[in-house]
């Protein structure tokens, strides 16, 4: 052996004449700290607070600190939480900014009528026909001719639903994105309806259809209003053509010289929906008109525990998976827009208006992988087990995200398991983690929610990964050269092989090819059977010029830039210029990563060095890596890498000891 690597096993085992006994003695005298403020150093690092004076007096009197009282430390509760946020910083375990949610899946409380829950801001455009806009809260669905705000306006029977079961509109109101309108009554005018306006002479007869009966007040009361089209837009103010029915009403305005594209007819309102397309049951409302439809009781969402049922607006409290017209599925965001769909079986593709659940979600995501390092550590296992293992842990709000599938719009997360499998935990029971073991894909915390949402992108995955567990970054080599702009090696769009990025990304594309079969910018798994390599359909709509494919093909190439896209539309994208020899990393995903890792003993010397600075407070010298780093590096791997161990040799060391 050489005498370098002597001396550094001496060091590493201990260097003093109270070594522990498990290995030699050597004569290196270094300029120690005190007992005491050896006492505390171990306490802050291990534990993360100082000791208290009973712990003092007991080293004092015992006069030196033994390896047996480093592994009493290790065995604390509090070395183990210690070890939790070493792992969290490691790991990056936040992702409070990586999911988007800009709350229009989220069930808000009415304080008006009956005090429905309901979906506001964007879906209501598409829904009910303006941003914002709400349900009739004073008009039971199914119960839809029991009040009439328009009789004027309205068919002397209203219909509820469709044939289908899919809730109409039950009354209307005029958008004022399109309309001004003017209330009519006043104190003493005799008006309460718009056919009284028109009685009183306060309307003319012919705008009898443009006065609409709007709730104003604290009280919600029904009052009359002129709505006509506004005259300080420049579209809407050039409809001044008056389009009239039989009998000399107002049924339209009209612009007769609106340039092509631009709107040019505003139509009475009414409480008939119009059809996309022509097809049945892809409703869209009238433009320039709010159509309300009313609400339901129903059983409570998920989160509600005061009462079994609620009021909910008849929209959102569908049960449904597919359009029963078109048998669309309402489990992406098209439920967002399809009148259709509704929240779901509890309201499970909503979430709660408070945020409480969404934030709920985001801890629960964010502590789901050091449960599973915890585990690891605990059971003294394999440290690398943290990259590789099937097991996993969900409490009560993981259990039910999982088990039903909820808000499949916000949350692209696959079930880690057949949802059936994964422990039933109630969701009231934040603070309870149920072990159990996910599908073959899984990979330790390399396929844990926080990892995939927090580095959203298979290139950002190989970077963490680089950096974390294999201390490298990349970067192109000293005198690396880019070719001028105009040349063509420039345009090339495999990024391993254009000039200038190859020299990274020819290492960053292979390598990313391990998260394949997982989703970009969500925590989705990529299940062969239902993304295959190559999708037909998805073939077909872009041959077709139909890019978006009904929203069903994202994860496949939809558009030739180049030679070789031009050959692989409908190719799964994680494909596209895969070589023969990177298709494997594909079907092996991040566990065959680790694997090959393993052999080249990149990641047990980064471990040690991540320890190391993380008891020290600094990275490893050069001349410490030269005494230390062989010796720890053998050490750990002859414990099966037991991290304890790694950390009990580290404070062991004369390095560590000299620490002041």
């Amino acid at each position: 052996m050489k005498l370098d690597r002597v001396v550094a096993t001496c060091a590493v085992i201990f260097c003093s004449s109270a070594a522990w006994a498990d290995g030699p003695t050597c004569s290196i005298t270094p300029s120690q700290v005190s007992l005491e403020r050896r006492l505390r150093q171990l306490y802050l690092d291990l534990l993360g607070r100082p000791p208290n004076l009973d712990e003092y007096r007991f080293t004092q009197a015992k006069g030196d600190i033994l390896e047996e009282d480093v592994r009493e430390l290790m065995g604390r509760e509090e070395f183990f939480t210690r070890l939790k946020g070493y792992h969290r910083a490691l790991l990056r375990s936040n992702i409070s900014n990586s999911i988007f949610a800009n709350g229009d899946t989220r069930l808000q409380a009415t304080t008006d009528g009956l005090k429905p829950l309901e979906i506001r801001g964007n879906p209501s455009s598409p829904l009910r026909g303006r941003n914002g806009a709400a349900c009739d809260h004073f008009i039971s669905q199914d119960s839809c001719n029991a009040l009439s705000e328009d009789p004027h306006a309205e068919p002397a029977t209203k219909q509820c639903r469709d044939a289908l079961g899919v809730p109409l509109p039950v009354s209307f109101d005029y958008s004022t994105d399109n309309y001004s309108c003017t209330r009519l009554d006043t104190p003493d005018s005799g008006i309460s309806d718009c056919t009284s306006a028109v009685a009183t002479g306060a309307l003319p007869d012919k705008q009898l259809y443009f006065c609409d009966m709007r709730r104003v007040g604290t009280a919600a009361t029904l009052a009359p209003h002129l709505c006509l089209p506004q005259g300080n837009n420049p579209v809407t103010a050039a409809m001044t053509e008056e389009v009239l029915d039989g009998a000399g009403r107002i049924i339209a305005f009209r612009n007769p010289s609106a340039p092509p594209g631009q709107l040019a007819r505003l139509d009475r309102c009414t409480l008939d929906l119009q059809l996309t397309g022509g097809v049945r049951g892809r409703y869209a409302p009238q433009k320039g008109c709010v159509q309300k439809e009313g609400v339901v009781t129903v059983a409570a969402p998920y989160w509600e525990t005061s009462a079994p049922t609620v009021t909910m607006c008849a929209i959102e409290a569908q049960a449904r998976d597919v359009n029963p017209w078109t048998m669309e599925s309402c489990e992406s965001t098209r439920f967002l827009s399809d009148r259709a769909c509704g929240c779901g079986v509890g309201a499970r593709r909503c979430e709660s208006g408070s945020g409480a659940i969404h934030n709920a979600r985001i801890t629960a995501l964010n502590e789901e992988p050091l449960q599973l390092v915890d585990s690891v550590l605990r059971r003294d296992e394999n440290y690398f087990n943290i990259l590789t293992t099937r097991r996993g842990f969900v409490n009560g709000t993981l259990s039910q995200l999982f088990r039903q599938t909820q808000s499949p719009t916000v949350w692209q997360v696959t079930s880690p398991t057949q949802p059936s499998l994964v422990p039933d935990v109630p969701l009231a029971q934040a603070d309870t983690w149920v072990e159990y073991t996910r599908d073959e894909q899984a990979a330790g915390v390399l396929t844990t929610g926080a990892w995939l949402y927090r580095f959203p992108t298979q290139r950002s995955r190989v970077n963490q990964f680089w950096g974390a567990f294999l201390c490298k970054h990349f970067a192109p080599p000293a005198g690396a050269a880019v070719p001028p702009p105009e040349d063509s090696c420039n345009r090339d769009n495999n990024l391993a092989t254009r000039c200038g990025c190859s020299y990274c990304h020819a290492t960053v594309e292979p390598v990313g090819a391990h998260w394949g079969r997982f989703g970009e910018r969500n925590a989705q798994y990529l299940e062969p059977s239902i993304f295959p390599k190559v999708s037909a359909k998805c073939r077909d709509c872009a041959l077709a010029g139909n890019t978006t494919c009904d929203n069903e093909c994202g994860n496949y190439v939809m558009q030739a830039f180049d030679g070789e896209g031009a050959q692989s539309l409908g190719l799964l994208r994680t494909y596209l210029y895969r070589t023969p020899e990177e298709e494997p990393n594909i079907v092996g995903g991040p566990r065959l990563l680790v694997e090959r890792m393993m052999q080249t003993g990149d990641l047990e010397r980064c471990a040690v060095q991540n320890a190391w600075t993380h008891l020290l407070g600094r990275p490893m010298t050069t001349e410490e890596e030269r005494l230390y780093l062989p010796g720890l590096v053998d050490q750990f791997a002859m414990s099966n890498h037991n991290f304890k161990h790694l950390m009990l040799r580290i404070v062991a060391t004369d390095a560590y000891r000299r620490v002041d």
